[in-house]
């Protein structure tokens, strides 16, 4: 991930990971865990499926059932 990162970033992470007390890459790792558990706990719960409406053949046979 560091090599990825430009110059001024790569500044920017050091300076945070310095007030932190943690070495770059120990702060990135750690930045890293974080956002792999935000994402799991963030995951959208699927809504349950509506049933569905019967079919014309159902709608028949259930009328054919019925008593006149």
């Amino acid at each position: 991930m560091t090599k990825s990162m430009s110059e001024g970033q790569r500044a920017y992470e050091q300076k945070r990971a310095a007030k932190a007390g943690m070495s770059l890459e120990k702060w990135l790792d750690n930045r890293e865990k974080d956002k792999r558990a935000a994402a799991k706990v963030a995951k959208p719960v699927p809504a349950p499926a509506r049933p569905k409406p019967p079919g014309l053949l159902s709608r028949l046979i259930e009328k054919a059932r019925k008593p006149l």
